[in-house]
């Protein structure tokens, strides 16, 4: 047991803001309006349903999914192709 709990690393309440804030920022980089409003909105009701976490096991794997779901929106805000659309005709 002293092995799994040293491994569980809990974030500290600076990290949980960070988390926060750049979930927002991400949001906010979102070119459709839907989308946009969505994330931001999914992001404000998820840390206020997780607010009360009280636990250090259920405090980690929010943290974590929150994480995970950061790393997905960064990848579909992400501007591929230097910003071009797939079969934009390039003159030279």
């Amino acid at each position: 047991m002293a092995a799994s709990a040293s491994a569980m690393v809990v974030a500290s309440r600076a990290e949980l803001l960070s988390l926060f804030r750049s979930l927002l920022r991400t949001a906010s980089k979102f070119s459709d309006f839907n989308i946009r409003e969505y994330a931001r909105r999914r992001t404000i009701d998820g840390f206020r349903e997780n607010r009360h976490l009280s636990d250090p096991a259920s405090v980690a794997a929010a943290f974590a999914d929150g994480n995970s779901q950061l790393d997905i929106a960064r990848r579909q805000t992400t501007e591929i192709y230097g910003g071009k659309k797939i079969g934009q005709n390039i003159l030279i």
